[in-house]
C-alpha cells in the first residue's frame, strides 16, 4: 500500500512519550525510522507502538530492526530561574569571510546577548544562532552547567517546516545528558532556531520560554 512516509513521520510525532521522529525510505519499503522519546516508555514498547501505528493506519508493516529510539532524559536542573526570558533579537554582523551572530535575552529588564563566530555561508548560520542562544542564556542565568549545542537542523513535518534542537549538557555521573527541541517556523529560520533551543531547555529549565 502507498503511503505518504511524512504523513506516518508525524503521526509518529503524536505517539505519547514521542518528541521527534525521522522515516527515511527506499523506494516504497521504510528503510529506518529515528526516534526522539521520553523515558517514561520502555524502548520496546516505543517500537511496537510505531510497529502498530504504520500498520493500522498506513497498511504499512516496518522491521523492527530499523526502528531506533533515543530516550532523552528531562532531569531537572537546580537554580532555575524564577521568571521568563524574552527574546530581543538576532542580528548577524559579517566581517569578510568570518561572520558573528548575537542573540538578546531580555531577564528581569536586563539585555543580555551572547554570540558566537564562524564561517560566512549560509550551512553554518543556524548552528551559529544555537551557539549564540546558549551563550546568552548561560549569561543570563548564573550557575548554569556548561551546554552545548548538539545539533540543529530544518526537516517537513507534514507540509510544515519546522526546526529541530539538541542540547548536550554533562550530568555529575560523568553521563551526557540530551534535550530536544523543536519549534514551526512562520518564514523566520533564525526566530525559530532560538526558540527551538530555547525548547529543548525548557525541559530542563522548566521556566526558559518556548
Amino acid at each position: 500500500m502507498a503511503f505518504n512516509h511524512r504523513e506516518l513521520e508525524e503521526s509518529i510525532t503524536h505517539l505519547d512519550s514521542v518528541d521527534a521522529a525521522r522515516v527515511v525510505t527506499d523506494g516504497p519499503r521504510v528503510s529506518e525510522v529515528h526516534v526522539i522519546a521520553a523515558p517514561g516508555k520502555p524502548a520496546k514498547q516505543v517500537v511496537r507502538d510505531v510497529q502498530s501505528l504504520a500498520m493500522a493506519r498506513f497498511g504499512a508493516s516496518i522491521d523492527r530492526r530499523v526502528i531506533s529510539v533515543v530516550q532523552i532524559s528531562p532531569t531537572d536542573l537546580t537554580g532555575a530561574a524564577t521568571s521568563r526570558p524574552a527574546l530581543v533579537g538576532v542580528r548577524e554582523e559579517p566581517n569578510g569571510t568570518r561572520t558573528t551572530l548575537k542573540v538578546t535575552l531580555r531577564f528581569d529588564d536586563e539585555d543580555r546577548t551572547g554570540s558566537a563566530t564562524g564561517p560566512a555561508v549560509a550551512s553554518t548560520r543556524l548552528r551559529l544562532i544555537g551557539e549564540a542562544t546558549i551563550d546568552a542564556v548561560e549569561r543570563t542565568f548564573e550557575g548554569t552547567p556548561p551546554l552545548a549545542l548538539d545539533a540543529v537542523n530544518t526537516t517537513i513535518v507534514g507540509s510544515r517546516r519546522v526546526i529541530v534542537a539538541i542540547v548536550i549538557s554533562a550530568g555529575e555521573d560523568g553521563g551526557e545528558h540530551l534535550t530536544v527541541g523543536s519549534t514551526l517556523s512562520s518564514g523566520d529560520d533564525a526566530e525559530a532556531t532560538v526558540k527551538a533551543v530555547l525548547d529543548a531547555l525548557n525541559r530542563r529549565m522548566e521556566r526558559i520560554p518556548t
